[in-house]
């Protein structure tokens, strides 16, 4: 059965709302921790229930079979770069072409671009043409920007030191959905909710052992405005990724509060 734009982006944010969990790490640092096994993830993530797992194109095409008949979804995520890189390490290139994306069992692309890096404008670049390319064979696309570079120049007055700009950013290029960071406190985030009128997924940054500060994060983020999560290492890197990732399906689609959701599935 055909499958247009419009339905995979149902798959991947039913009623705009999504639990997504990259997992593209390995390609950029490895070993780490919690992506040894990855068939025994994958597993724990469709058994709680996420919408998307976000992956290189390698990975995607190993394990998308594992997905079939399930409610999660594999996304491409076409950017990579390593820590071997030097000085080049924030210049996230392009490893691959929005056409082979079904053919590897994704249904969704995924690009990056580190905002005030010294290569900000060969990233835009690659975004926008990946975001046509999906464009012209009905994906969604998601973008990761990030207001990381040692270039940044915040406008003034700018309480969310250009993370605001960084969705915005996304939702001009192309994206049908975006990563964002939180600021540390509602009002700031309230801000960004309302940069883009798409989907804001937030991110969870490095791995933490809080796991109540985690799901406390979320739940502030989520009644300020977010649409959901797109979290890595605060899921796979956890001691008990299945139950952190329920936890989180529990907050975005039930409005299960994080003490709640924790209680549920015994954090």
């Amino acid at each position: 059965m055909f499958m247009g734009k419009t339905d995979r982006l149902n798959r991947l944010l039913p009623n705009q709302r999504g639990v997504w969990i990259p997992i593209d790490h390995g390609a950029s640092d490895y070993p780490t921790p919690g992506l040894k096994d990855i068939e025994g993830l994958i597993h724990s993530l469709i058994d709680a229930g996420v919408n998307a797992i976000v992956a290189q194109k390698g990975l995607v095409s190993k394990y998308a079979h594992l997905c079939e008949g399930t409610a999660t979804n594999m996304v491409v995520h076409y950017s990579v770069s390593t820590r071997h890189a030097g000085p080049d390490i924030n210049n996230k290139v392009l490893v691959g072409h929005a056409d082979e994306t079904t053919k590897r069992g994704g249904i969704g692309v995924s690009s990056q671009v580190n905002m005030g890096s010294e290569n900000e404008a060969a990233m835009i670049a690659r975004m926008g043409e990946l975001n046509r390319q999906a464009l012209h064979n009905d994906l969604p696309a998601f973008g990761m920007v990030y207001a990381r570079g040692p270039h940044l120049n915040h406008q003034s007055g700018d309480f969310t030191h250009s993370q605001a700009h960084a969705v915005r950013l996304a939702f001009e290029l192309g994206c049908d959905a975006a990563k964002c960071v939180w600021t540390g406190d509602k009002t700031s985030f309230a801000e960004v909710a309302r940069s883009a009128p798409i989907p804001l997924l937030l991110a969870g940054g490095p791995a933490s052992n809080d796991t109540a500060d985690v799901l406390t994060m979320v739940e502030k983020a989520l009644m300020a405005g977010a649409s959901g999560v797109c979290m890595g290492r605060q899921v796979f890197a956890h001691q008990r990724p299945g139950a952190m990732a329920k936890a989180l399906v529990m907050m975005v689609h039930e409005g299960a509060s994080a003490a709640a959701a924790m209680s549920a599935v015994g954090l």
